[in-house]
């Protein structure tokens, strides 16, 4: 990922110093169980621990030579080791090492997107119980269609927040996985034991059955995961987005002092955060699409897989990695218009009640066709002539409401009376600690 998407942290985990510093500790985990089993002296063991770390520079440069990172990896770490680095990859294929580091590098990436959901998750919670009352216009079809409130809309991106995390949870297990099982996954030449002992520290699982590698589906479903967690900021940075348009005007992106909206137009506070999140949503489709085509290897396995994963495992992890930090921070300083979501109300003359008085209608005895009918064609009327709705209604010769009946059925509190509900459930939602 560019440097302009990549954070810190993230950043560190995927980084070519840490993959190499992993590989060692796998070579290294691999000779302490072969000297516990008193394959190789406990010496070797030591000594491989105390060797001097191998580094991205080094490998480069003696990769010129072998044109294989690993069989560099592995020449660098044995002529480094004071005695008995004969013993460096001693029974191992390169996947033994590339899966299990891989398997590590995936949950320490999983364990700081999953810190990222929970923060999000809190702000979302928090701006929704806060909003509960916020009354506003729902739209589907980006069309008037009735009241709601900020915080309901604000309560489905928790809810959705809650499942991502659970999502992230299982993808967490599923990569959680290492194998020290050789060639093509028999055991031939390295016990159970060996992997058992490897894996345990790592605080990975051993594939039940491996053949040289782990399998994709593992990897698939992780980028699966992270492409769902950025569909759902992508639905809320669209929500976003249509918010701040200049016509609708009801929450916006804060606008910091100096901050340029145009290079052209000084007048310009765009949605550029929410139009950023949507763009990189599509990139995480893309690397999710990828690991799809990584599952199906052939036989035991090849490498097709290998290019496309060091850049899309990466690459992936950073990007939402940014958009859950960057998000969370537009929530948690979203400007939201309570005076312009009222006006806005206001402005459909009427026209969002329209089912409170088909309804009501109904209950008085209409058939439901007539009661549909009598209430569209003052409804036509009032799209058509900008005349308020419960006046047009109050002079149809075929109203049968009389005016208090009528008026109640324009009332807000008659729409939102039950989402009190929502709120009891959102105040007792808690995403589950790993």
């Amino acid at each position: 990922m560019i440097p302009r998407y990549s954070l810190p942290r993230m950043s560190a985990v995927w980084s070519e110093d840490r993959k190499f510093e992993i590989w060692q500790e796998v070579e290294t985990l691999v000779v302490e169980a072969w000297a516990q089993l008193g394959v190789a002296p406990a010496g070797a063991a030591e000594a491989v621990r105390a060797a001097p770390s191998v580094t991205a520079a080094d490998v480069d440069e003696r990769e010129k030579v072998t044109n294989h990172d690993v069989a560099a990896f592995v020449d660098l770490l044995a002529a480094s080791t004071s005695t008995g680095g004969e013993w460096v990859h001693y029974g191992l294929t390169s996947s033994d090492v590339l899966d299990t580091a891989n398997g590590a590098r995936m949950v320490e990436a999983a364990d700081l997107l999953i810190e990222r959901i929970e923060d999000l998750f809190a702000v979302v919670k928090a701006r929704a119980l806060d909003h509960r009352n916020t009354v506003m216009l729902g739209r589907t079809h980006g069309i008037w269609a009735e009241p709601t409130t900020f915080g309901l809309k604000l309560a489905t991106w928790a809810f959705e927040i809650a499942r991502d995390h659970d999502r992230m949870t299982r993808a967490r297990s599923a990569v959680s996985v290492g194998k020290i099982s050789g060639a093509v996954g028999t055991y031939a030449h390295t016990p159970p034991s060996v992997e058992r002992y490897v894996c345990d520290r790592l605080g990975l699982s051993p594939e039940p059955a491996s053949s040289q590698v782990t399998h994709r589906d593992r990897h698939a479903e992780f980028l699966q995961t992270i492409a769902l967690v950025g569909a759902s900021i992508e639905r809320f940075a669209t929500e976003v987005r249509h918010l701040q348009r200049s016509e609708v005007g009801e929450a916006r992106e804060a606008f910091g002092k100096g901050q340029k909206g145009s290079s052209a137009m000084p007048h310009k506070r765009n949605p550029i955060l929410s139009e950023r999140m949507t763009g990189m949503a599509r990139l995480l489709r893309g690397y999710a699409q990828v690991g799809l085509e990584n599952v199906a290897l052939w036989h035991e396995r090849d490498i097709s897989h290998s290019s496309a994963e060091r850049v899309v495992l990466a690459d992936a992890c950073l990007a939402l990695d940014y958009m859950l930090a960057k998000f969370t921070d537009l929530v948690d300083n979203l400007v939201v218009d309570t005076d312009r979501m009222l006006s806005n109300l206001a402005g459909t003359n009427g026209l969002v009640f329209s089912q409170a008085v088909l309804l009501s209608l109904i209950e008085s005895g209409m058939t439901r066709d007539d009661a549909y009918r009598v209430v569209q064609r003052s409804a036509m009327r009032s799209w058509d002539e900008g005349a308020d709705l419960q006046e047009l209604l109050a002079a149809d010769p075929d109203m049968a409401l009389d005016d208090e009946a009528l008026a109640d059925c324009f009332s807000t509190d008659r729409f939102l009376r039950n989402s009190g509900i929502v709120f009891e459930r959102l105040a007792d939602l808690e995403v589950a600690a790993r």
